[in-house]
């Protein structure tokens, strides 16, 4: 969720009245860090990934699975560990949106050496027990992207309702309860996100329209509603109207430390062609609001659920009262490259403050990087603290953190902290959670792995921003892994190939022809990935471990393994319950979830989503691990 400032939340009024003085001095903060730490060199890889969980609660007796609304409790007791002994605890836990959810991470971060990936599916696994050892009778910890009834009838544990004509979200759907409540951040955000944008979030996600499902699809607001006209309902679509049912969702992501701002600059670029093909790869969140969906990924979900722009910014209105025409939600893709060999693929019209442009040019940043700050700051704070309002900009950069942090995109750069041994990072963001550690681990590990293989054989991937944007768009379709093409770069492994026997830089492939490759035209990843590690001294365990995660990959991009999304889709319409009606009842989500948690507990085999894998068995500590074998560097 990003920055956790502690503090007393503001009133809008407030916020929106000390916004030009978040931005100004944010800017003067940056300016500050950069001066002093952009010259930084020499810090060695490390990494972490973070995985989100959702805390559900079964009812045997009733047949029921429902969020359970614990989280805040479980998190103070899981916090104690840090606390008490910092320097010995082998995994961080923090708050997250939900009032049923999680945010759990390595204690410590992974370095450099390819032995560490033996060691991550076994770290992911004892987050799951840790945590679980404080469950209730009947409770589960679960890797789950979106819960399949969130916002239908009945959905929490203990019962709640939701409120509509008061509270933060005034939702029809999602009641205030839901939001973590030991933070004041995430009620702050969901009330300044719905005051800045002027109405309430309007979430619209296609219904999968099987033959049971009316035509059009229109459901009867008018019970819940004063006024029919404010609702903003589609037809033949899912509606959802709060921030929950984007924060609400559950992801896997990762953060990588540069050797310099240069590197950190290079896979900032050269892994946002990635980015939709990871979210197709990954695609997990079919069901929303009880119904079966026509999408297979949160990402439009989360965009819509906080975007905060005005009617004058979507350009429904003319601009009096705002300052900019702004394309995009704070929570999307990015807008442009950071590398010199990006610059010429930024084909998309970038909107961004030319005053904070050139104040920015004025203190020596290059044009590539100040116009990606100067566009993060279009955008308003939507969540200040009292006693964060005056800062020491020499020392403090919580102003400047404050619009970054709210900037939720496809890749996030990160300066090095202020006073840290922490460099400059980069931040991975579109994966969806799988539902088991290992296919979590086998994500994590190969796109660890590609950063390695694009630095050491200075791999080009590059493409426009506009095709970025097409594929983000095409990796959200349901079955995009295998009924969707992709714009990629063809020849990945020069800057800029002369166009002589007349064959575009860029064209449509599969994933399964991104992955794997296409005899003649395109290596693949998986087999460059490969052909790194042939040029490694690879230990014996670390090199069936991370066979084992490039196997599952690419049978998933082939076809021959299920993503998550289908897998369950496959499991609702052939329960025995389902209607053909889109309707996920409280059984088939009870029997759904059931047979998750038997999958994650290993009770049962699931061959057709995790093939013929073997979960990780070993609890190995990473000095342990590295002390087996040679301490082979990325």
């Amino acid at each position: 969720m990003g920055l956790l400032s502690e503090g007393s939340p503001l009133t809008w009024e407030e916020t929106k009245n000390l916004a030009d003085h978040v931005r100004k001095h944010g800017i003067i903060q940056f300016i500050n860090l950069y001066k002093r730490l952009r010259d930084r060199q020499g810090d060695i890889l490390k990494w972490g990934d973070e995985v989100e969980y959702m805390l559900i609660k079964f009812d045997d007796k009733a047949k029921t699975a429902k969020l359970s609304l614990r989280a805040a409790e479980i998190l103070k007791t899981l916090n104690e560990k840090e606390y008490n002994d910092p320097d010995n605890i082998k995994s961080l836990w923090r708050p997250e949106y939900g009032a049923y959810m999680l945010e759990g991470t390595p204690g410590k971060p992974y370095g450099g050496l390819l032995v560490h990936f033996n060691v991550v599916e076994a770290n992911m696994r004892y987050r799951r027990q840790e945590a679980s050892k404080l469950l209730e009778p009947n409770e589960v910890l679960m890797s789950l992207t979106n819960f399949p009834r969130t916002g239908a009838y009945d959905f929490t544990d203990p019962p709640t309702h939701p409120t509509p004509n008061s509270g933060a979200s005034k939702s029809l759907f999602f009641p205030d309860e839901a939001i973590y409540p030991g933070h004041p951040r995430f009620k702050t955000l969901t009330r300044n996100i719905r005051l800045r944008r002027g109405e309430k979030v309007a979430i619209n996600i296609p219904i999968y329209k099987d033959k049971n499902v009316s035509s059009p699809f229109k459901e009867d607001f008018s019970p819940f509603i004063e006024d029919e006209s404010s609702c903003a309902a589609r037809e033949d679509h899912i509606y959802m109207d709060a921030m929950g049912f984007g924060m609400g969702c559950c992801c896997l992501q990762l953060t990588f430390q540069a050797c310099n701002i240069e590197e950190a600059r290079t896979l900032y670029d050269q892994l946002t062609p990635l980015c939709p093909i990871m979210l197709a790869l990954t695609a997990a969140s079919p069901f929303y609001r009880g119904y079966i969906s026509d999408v297979d990924c949160r990402w439009n979900v989360i965009s819509c659920s906080v975007d905060c722009r005005t009617q004058e910014e979507r350009g429904l209105k003319p601009l009096e009262e705002n300052k900019f025409r702004i394309s995009k939600s704070r929570y999307d893709s990015i807008d442009s490259y950071l590398s010199e060999q990006g610059e010429k693929y930024n084909d998309v019209p970038l909107t961004y403050d030319d005053e904070v442009y050139k104040q920015l040019l004025d203190n020596g940043i290059d044009k590539l990087l100040a116009q990606h700050i100067a566009h993060l700051f279009i955008r308003d704070t939507v969540s200040l603290f009292s006693e964060k309002v005056h800062q020491n900009d020499l020392e403090d950069t919580d102003h400047f953190e404050n619009i970054q942090s709210t900037n939720w995109q496809t890749m996030r750069f990160k300066p090095p902290p202020p006073n840290s041994s922490i460099g400059w990072r980069v931040e991975f963001r579109p994966c969806e959670v799988q539902i088991t550690d290992f296919e979590n681990a086998a994500i994590v590990c190969f796109i660890v792995l590609l950063t390695r293989v694009i630095l050491s054989y200075k791999l080009n991937l590059l493409i426009p921003i506009s095709k970025v944007d097409k594929n983000m768009a095409r990796a959200q379709r349901r079955n995009a892994v295998t009924a969707e093409k992709f714009w990629f770069r063809q020849d990945i492994t020069s800057d800029a190939k002369k166009q002589d026997d007349g064959q575009p830089e860029y064209t449509e492939f599969t994933v399964n022809e991104i992955i794997n490759g296409k005899d003649g035209i395109f290596p693949g990843l998986i087999p460059l990935v490969n052909s790194y590690l042939a040029s490694m001294d690879v230990d014996a365990d670390t090199h069936c471990t991370v066979q084992a995660y490039m196997k599952f990959i690419q049978k998933r991009a082939s076809g021959e393994l299920l993503t998550t999304a289908a897998w369950l889709r496959k499991e609702v319409v052939s329960h025995p319950e389902y209607k053909n009606d889109s309707v996920i009842t409280q059984r088939i989500n009870y029997d759904l979830l059931k047979k998750v948690q038997k999958i994650v507990s290993n009770e049962i085999s699931c061959p057709e989503l995790l093939g013929t894998c073997i979960l990780s068995k070993t609890n190995e500590t990473i000095p342990a691990a590295v002390a087996k074998a040679e301490k082979v560097p990325m």
